[in-house]
């Protein structure tokens, strides 16, 4: 009686073990899960598209922005200027694009009596025209003047976070040199990264629970899509262009690991996120196969690994 029990307590340790060890296989290997994550926002660098001398500071690091508030103010005195000058060079073309045009008009109803050649009347008609390409090119003048005076108002083009402010008032601000960032709040995702063995449970548009480093509470989001190519670290292009072919093999092969960018459905409003923080994601309702489905999956796959190595 006791040499039974003890039979049947092994059998039962055994199989215990082995369930166990088939949980704890599937779920590092084909459990749609990763730890290697990361939050993604897309960053815009602000920078002037005039020169100047920065006159209105009109925020600060980490500050929350909508589009199109003032970040700062580059000092307008000689843009606006410089498009008074343009005004008055359009209304000194235009009179005299008026002048040279009613002199045309006049020579072209003389009478057959008064005397002009055609020579003259050709003249006159094209001192008209180049006043007017005078004109119209004042015209052009003075509205890249107005723009000029009012890109020295630098705006949000995103709603977003200001970060890294390296600009302060009385700074001179040159040109497509970058001052500040600006953390477009309304782009942030997360970048995770799934081990191919557990790609084909993760379809566009799966939920996915999304769990912080701090431990927040747990936020929601939807698969975006998912990478269709990554680079082979193995195998590239020799100097010719010719394939560089590794010509060891290791016979333990890592599983590569596949980007997939989910989009943010539902974030507590007592959460911060921040873009680099990292993140552990796990597939929302994913459905655990049954041992002998999950032991047959498991054991074809080393078969098929055994295969490729041999």
């Amino acid at each position: 009686m006791q040499a039974t029990i003890r039979v049947l307590l092994t059998l039962i340790v055994v199989a215990a073990a082995g369930f166990l060890g088939y949980e704890m296989a599937y779920y590092y290997l084909y459990s749609p899960w990763t730890r290697d994550a990361r939050v993604r926002a897309e960053v815009i660098t602000v920078a002037p598209d005039v020169a100047g001398y920065v006159s209105d500071l009109r925020v600060r690091n980490d500050q929350f922005v909508h589009k199109g508030d003032i970040l700062f103010v580059i000092d307008p005195d000689r843009y606006r200027i410089a498009l008074e000058n343009a005004d008055a060079t359009v209304a000194a073309t235009y009179a005299q694009y008026q002048m040279l045009l009613q002199q045309y008009e006049r020579r072209a109803k003389l009478t057959a009596g008064v005397t002009i050649t055609a020579e003259n009347l050709e003249n006159a008609r094209r001192q008209a025209e180049s006043a007017a390409a005078t004109h119209k090119q004042a015209i052009t003048s003075r509205d890249m003047a107005a723009l000029n005076l009012k890109r020295t108002e630098v705006r949000a083009t995103v709603n977003g976070f200001v970060t890294n402010l390296n600009l302060a008032n009385g700074d001179y601000a040159s040109p497509a040199k970058a001052v500040l960032a600006l953390i477009d709040s309304d782009s942030y995702r997360v970048d995770a990264y799934f081990e191919e063995t557990k790609i084909p449970q993760i379809t566009v548009g799966s939920a996915v629970d999304i769990r912080l480093m701090d431990g927040a509470p747990v936020l929601r989001g939807s698969v975006q899509s998912i990478a269709r190519g990554i680079t082979d670290q193995d195998n590239k292009d020799g100097p010719e262009l010719l394939a560089s072919v590794n010509p060891t093999f290791t016979w333990v092969r890592l599983a590569q690991r596949i980007p997939v960018r989910i989009r943010l459905t539902d974030v507590p409003s007592d959460v911060l996120i921040s873009a680099g923080m990292t993140c552990t994601v796990t597939l929302a309702n994913a459905k655990t196969p049954s041992f002998a489905a999950g032991v047959k999956r498991v054991l074809g796959a080393l078969f098929r690994d055994f295969q490729r190595q041999t």
